[in-house]
């Protein structure tokens, strides 16, 4: 049973006998990832020959006739790059345990991720034992890495909440989720009391319970060195709880109490939390500082590993306000189709694309949506130019857009430097402006960050008209923020007219019309994003919100499902006459 009076002394044992011989190894692997980047296209050319051979024999490749294909040309010739809906048959046939429609015979299923991606219902993900292998020596890279820039992360505890991976299963059995809880399901149990929070807790469903519950764990411990999650927005949740109910998450930990919910749904290792010297450390803190703040409760903090790419920094300007000075490490680009890149530095979202586990092409940003696009290869990409990614896989996805967007920041070798930019289907493109998700989060981030604002709630959304115009949907809790003297609409299209060229000419000669705010209750908004929570799929830290939608009839299906639910009236849009 985990208990948390357990972890330091088999942390000791952890440490003095295994840790350095696995950093040893870990160090090993890093250095011949940056060995082979020297040479990207022949360890590339080797990659996709050891994925067809893994899969040979299978009914898609036979299908598609790729057993026996010579050469990169000669695939990229036989099949053209599709999406999921191509793999959908091979991958449903899977679920019944057809394990020969997609993969080879030595090619072990595991699993099958869930990912909401860009589309409106599941995707089934298949994760293969190579498949997790590379998965696993990604992220150990990764850590590795991150361990060392900060030493004092070798004697520190992690916080770390993950979904589990067995949520379900297909009628044969085969369990689907998330592939990290996988990962941390395998983990020794000597490495796992390196850990603040146990396992258990990723099966907590309701987002407000799990996040107070791992609170409560890690609170536990001034030890926590890094924290760790998919999305900020997460941690600016966690951390805004943090300060709100501090006085009832040390009452908590004083008595072994749990305020947070159903304390029945757990299990008494996940309720026997109880530590009351490290509650009265905290009710000190408490009382001289007014609430709790990460800084102050857990004073070893070394690192945050988030998402800091795309969409994703629109939260990174609250984030750093809860925790002064502490650096932010990118996790990579990485998906549940598989992991593309890895960070090698602090404050960057740019990471060394991973050559020997998948193999890449990718498709010029202006050619994306054209009829049989030119795909280049890793090492024919131009620095400082933007492309959609695809990817071919161990787990039998082949020629796979995955409609990640990046741009090329630079080489190591002949190896890419990429950051995310957005997903390819978060573009839209009334006049042939071709605004971005990337520029609309630019923009409200520069114009928040001026005028000390926190716009984390917005949405983007065209709006057809005679001439059409953009909608910025804002959360109208947020407006107490905003300066009376501020036309907020007009300074966030100034942004867009900076930074899009084609928007900026399409607003000049009026084929836009100005962008307006649409001002929506907090209680519609909350919904919002609790539907869309439920009905994408995937798990509560894997959600994307989106800031742009490019559906033109996004607004009207808003407004009849927020407004029918009860929620005070959608102030109407007001357009600014600029």
């Amino acid at each position: 049973m985990w208990k948390p009076g357990n972890r330091r002394p088999m942390q000791r044992t952890v440490r003095n006998l295994l840790v350095p011989g696995l950093r040893w190894l870990l160090r090993q692997q890093s250095r011949e990832l940056q060995i082979a980047a020297r040479t990207c296209e022949k360890i590339q050319a080797a990659t996709l020959a050891r994925l067809l051979s893994l899969n040979a024999g299978s009914q898609f490749q036979q299908d598609f006739r790729l057993d026996g294909i010579q050469g990169v040309r000669d695939f990229q010739q036989a099949l053209p790059v599709a999406g999921y809906d191509r793999a959908l048959p091979y991958i449903e046939r899977l679920k019944l345990g057809e394990t020969r429609a997609l993969l080879g015979p030595g090619n072990r299923l595991l699993m099958f991720a869930l990912t909401s991606g860009t589309t409106s219902s599941t995707k089934f993900v298949p994760i293969t034992r190579q498949f997790f292998r590379d998965y696993r020596r990604g992220w150990q890279i990764w850590g590795i890495q991150a361990f060392d820039a900060h030493p004092a992360l070798h004697h520190a505890e992690i916080f770390q909440l993950t979904s589990p991976w067995n949520q379900f299963y297909t009628p044969v059995g085969i369990p689907c989720g998330n592939i990290s809880g996988l990962a941390q399901q395998m983990q020794s149990r000597l490495l796992r009391c390196m850990y603040a929070v146990p396992m258990e807790a990723g099966r907590i469903a309701n987002p407000f319970e799990k996040l107070y519950f791992g609170l409560k764990h890690s609170l536990c411990t001034p030890r926590l060195g890094m924290i760790t999650t998919a999305n900020p927005s997460t941690l600016c949740q966690m951390f805004k709880i943090l300060a709100d109910h501090g006085g009832s998450l040390v009452r908590d930990l004083f008595q072994g109490n749990d305020s947070s919910g159903n304390q029945e749904s757990l299990s008494p290792s996940m309720r026997c939390v109880k530590n009351r010297s490290r509650a009265r450390q905290l009710d000190r803190i408490l009382d001289a500082r007014g609430q709790l703040r990460p800084a102050d409760v857990w004073p070893q903090l070394q690192l945050i590993s988030v998402w800091t790419g795309g969409s994703a920094a629109a939260y990174l300007p609250i984030l750093r306000e809860f925790l002064d000075d502490v650096p932010i490490r990118d996790h990579g680009l990485h998906a549940s189709e598989g992991r593309m890149t890895i960070p090698l530095e602090d404050e960057s979202s740019s990471g060394l694309l991973d050559i020997s586990t998948h193999f890449f092409e990718f498709i010029p940003e202006a050619e994306i949506g054209t009829p049989n696009p030119p795909a280049l290869l890793a090492h024919e990409l131009v620095e400082d130019e933007s492309y959609s990614v695809v990817m071919t896989t161990s787990s039998g996805l082949y020629r796979y857009d995955i409609q990640d967007v990046v741009q090329c920041t630079g080489f190591i070798g002949t190896t890419p430097l990429l950051r995310f930019l957005h997903k390819g289907s978060h573009i839209s493109n009334l006049t042939g402006e071709k605004l971005t998700e990337s520029q609309v989060v630019q923009a409200v981030t520069t114009v928040a960050r001026a005028g000390r604002m926190r716009l984390t709630h917005f949405t983007v959304t065209p709006q057809w008209g005679d001439p059409p115009r953009y909608l910025l949907l804002i959360d109208e809790d947020l407006l107490a923020d905003v300066p009376a003297d501020l036309d907020l609409a007009r300074a966030i299209e100034e942004e867009l007219i900076r930074s899009n060229l084609e928007y900026s000419e399409k607003r000049r000669s009026k084929r836009l019309a100005p962008l307006s705010l649409l001002i929506v209750p907090g209680a519609a908004w909350r919904q919002f994003v609790q539907n869309r929570q439920t009905k994408m799929g995937g798990s509560t830290e894997q959600y994307k919100h989106p800031y742009l939608i490019p559906k033109l009839d996004f607004l009207e299906d808003f407004l009849e499902q927020h407004l029918l639910a009860g929620n005070s009236p959608v102030v109407p849009p007001s357009p600014t006459a600029h």
